[in-house]
Parts: structure tokens; C-alpha cells; sequence
């Protein structure tokens, strides 16, 4: 498996040259300057490799960009309204720019309005460390009472609404905005939002369910996937995050039955998936090593990282949304140990099968807040210290692994 490090870019508290200083192979980045729907430039590529290469000093660093995470699909395509069709130009002639750097691997999603959602960004644990973490009545609080979200009420049982009303009750102003804070740092490109730009976003999705979204899904691979496929280059989906619908928006990338009708729809190798172990972790009934040996062929890219439910006898058999925070990486609901021998066999297949690229990269995600890095401000979920920690557990995983195949 080969290790890899995401990196934000120069404004990255996590400098190139403290990366030099971790076990990585490969530098995952993306030019986040560039508005969504915009044609990434052969120039902006080429400074991005430089920043990568070189440190400012000129000193080299012997790492370089190899996956973009991400190439954002656009609002108006997930839609297909507005400036879609140009937008999808765009993605790919991007795809054509970065190909010829060498970058030849994708990892995007196709999430309605959101990347990703938490209630928390600094859940503090026992030890002192801190997480992210998601509160199901903190959620519901937001969606019913500070949202006031048009039919909300329908997709919270009793029990919930009537706890979060007490828990709503209790809030005060301060509270209100963090959590209103925490929730929309998962939208790009944005930290805070007023409610009525919330709204205003979430309407565009009234006409939009669950299938048409998936009809959606698959114009745009279909317009894509042959691009990349003749450019040699892989694109894998990110699960939905978490993986359960959310304000009312749609979800098709949550389970391996999702996945395989997305990668059936459009059949090509280079359509596949960015597994990340912690997005469909929260979900207990998606089995991970099975879905590595039953589709490892489309894994094109996989993000580490644990998480534990905090009720698991309530989710267990019937799959529900509830509280879970961002756990150390071997501590929580995935068996990464499991989950890293399954890959290591993906690897072998692929060896075996005199398959060039046999290698499968895959990067620490997320981490703890532990050491310096508590009160640091770095990105939310990108600590250095707390994925330094996370990848040294991997390649020790790996490591003895490996020692026993042998």
C-alpha cells in the first residue's frame, strides 16, 4: 500500500517541510482556489507541483502531487441546471490538464450541498484530546428550530424531536452560532452561512430525489469516464459523509449496493471509489474487507480513519443516523486490520494479474487533536500530530502483515 499525505496548500499549517518528516510516499492536494465549475489551468498546475517540490527556500523535497482530492463537481451539474453542460467542459478538459502533469488520480464527490456534516469540530475526549463529532439532537436543533426547514419534523422520530426541543430550549446565543458554525464548515468554500442562503440552496433540491440525483450522477460520469479512461487516469467517488440522508437532500453514495449500481451504469475502470473507512464506518451494516474483495478492483483510493457510535445497539440492525465522533484509528466500529488485509489482497490480485499500477494509495484521515496540535487551528480533522500517529499504526498494520504473508 502505498502512504500518502493530504497537504491544503501553502496556507496549510502543516508545512511541505513538516511532511518531509512523516512516512508518505505521495502528496494528495487540490488547487481550492479555484471556484467549482472553473477549468483548472495547465499554469495553476504546474505552481502547485513547484509548492509541492521545493520547499520556499529552493531546498527539494522528494515528494510529489499525485492525487487531486478534489476536482469539486459543480452544484449546476449535480442539478444539470444553469452553466452544467459548460461546467462538465470544463471538468474535463481539467482532467486533460491534469493528466499531462501526471496527476492521474481523482478523488470527488457528489454530495448535494454538502461535503461533509458535524455538530462539533472540537469534541473534547476523556484524555483530553479532541475530535469531531456528531450530535444527533444538536442536528435536529439546527434543522427544526434554527433552520425551521420546511417538513424537517417527518424525518426525526418522537423521541428525537421531543429531546432536542429541551436541548434547544437550553441553548444560548453563542451556542446557537458555533453549532450553526460547525454544520456549515462542511459547505465549500465557507465557514458560516446565513440561514436564509441555507434555504435558499437546499430549495434547488426540492425537484431533485433520490433517483433522479443517481440520473444525475450518471450523465456526468458518462460524459467523463470515457476521458479518463483514454488518458489513463482513475476517478473515485467519496462516500456520502455521513452516509444517511441530511436536510432533506438525497444520498447514492452510502452503501456498497449504491456504489455497485454507479460503477455497473457507467462500466469502465476508470470509474471507481475512494473507499474511506471512516464515512461508511458510521453505517454498521456496510462490510468494508467484503467490499474490498468483492469490488477492490474500482478502489482506486482509500482514506483511513476510525469512528465510534456512540449507541450502537440503536443503529445495529436497523440502520439509523445517531451519534458517533472521530476516534482514534484503531479504536472504533471498523476493524482496520481487517480492512488493510483485504486491501493487501487487492494488491496481490492486481500483482499478480502483471497489473502496472498494482499499488493501492491510500492516506491517514482525519486524526485526534493530541500534543501541539491541541488549539493549533489547523483544518478541521487534519492534525499533524494525530494523523502523524494514525499513519505509524497503518504502516505498523502493514508492516506485520506483510512479515506474515512472508
Amino acid at each position: 500500500m502505498r502512504a500518502t499525505w493530504r497537504w491544503f496548500g501553502p496556507k496549510d499549517l502543516c508545512t511541505m517541510a513538516d511532511i518531509r518528516h512523516v512516512e508518505a510516499k505521495g502528496i494528495v492536494t487540490a488547487l481550492h482556489h479555484i471556484p467549482d465549475g472553473v477549468l483548472v489551468t495547465p499554469e495553476e498546475i504546474a505552481k502547485r507541483h513547484n509548492e509541492v517540490r521545493f520547499l520556499p527556500d529552493g531546498t527539494p523535497t522528494g515528494l510529489e502531487w499525485e492525487i487531486i482530492e478534489s476536482l469539486p463537481v459543480s452544484e449546476d451539474i449535480k442539478q444539470q441546471k444553469g452553466e452544467w453542460r459548460a461546467h462538465i467542459e470544463n471538468y474535463k478538459q481539467s482532467l486533460r490538464n491534469l493528466a499531462a502533469s501526471g496527476v492521474k488520480t481523482v478523488c470527488y464527490n457528489f454530495m448535494p450541498i454538502l461535503d461533509w456534516t458535524r455538530t462539533n469540530l472540537h469534541h473534547r475526549l476523556p484524555n483530553g484530546a479532541t475530535c469531531m463529532r456528531f450530535d444527533i439532537y444538536d442536528f435536529a436543533a439546527y434543522d427544526l428550530h434554527l433552520l425551521q426547514r420546511q417538513g424537517a419534523e417527518a424525518d426525526y422520530s418522537e423521541d428525537v424531536r421531543i429531546e432536542t426541543a429541551k436541548r434547544f430550549a437550553a441553548m444560548d446565543d453563542t451556542f446557537k452560532e458555533k453549532l450553526g458554525n460547525a454544520i456549515m464548515c462542511g459547505l465549500p468554500g465557507a465557514e458560516k452561512q446565513e440561514l436564509s442562503h441555507v434555504r435558499e440552496a437546499l430549495s434547488l433540491y426540492d425537484d431533485i430525489d433520490e433517483e433522479r440525483l443517481r440520473q444525475h450522477f450518471i450523465d456526468f460520469l458518462s460524459e467523463v469516464i470515457p476521458v479518463a479512461e483514454t488518458l489513463g487516469m482513475k476517478m473515485g467517488c467519496h462516500p456520502d459523509d455521513p452516509p444517511f440522508p441530511l436536510l432533506g437532500l438525497p444520498r447514492i453514495s452510502s452503501t456498497e449496493a449504491q456504489f455497485k449500481q454507479l460503477l455497473d451504469a457507467v462500466d469502465s475502470p476508470a470509474n471507481g471509489l475512494s473507499l474511506c473507512t471512516g464515512s461508511l464506518g458510521v453505517r454498521l451494516d456496510n462490510d468494508l474487507p467484503g467490499m474490498l474483495d468483492r469490488m477492490g478492483d474500482r478502489v482506486h483510493f482509500m482514506h483511513i480513519r476510525n469512528v465510534v457510535s456512540e449507541r450502537p445497539e440503536l443503529v445495529k440492525d436497523s440502520p439509523r443516523l445517531d451519534n458517533f465522533y472521530e476516534s482514534e484509528h484503531l479504536i472504533g466500529n471498523v476493524d482496520l486490520v481487517a480492512v488493510i488485509k483485504a486491501a493487501l489482497r487487492e494488491e496481490k490480485r492486481r500483482k499478480d494479474a502483471g497489473q502496472v499500477d498494482w499499488e493501492l494509495p491510500f492516506r491517514p484521515d482525519h486524526g485526534l487533536d493530541i500534543l501541539d496540535d491541541v488549539g493549533r487551528g489547523t483544518q478541521p480533522g487534519y492534525p499533524t500530530i494525530g494523523r502523524m500517529k494514525g499513519l505509524a499504526e497503518m504502516n505498523g498494520i502493514i508492516a506485520a502483515l506483510q512479515h506474515e504473508v512472508s
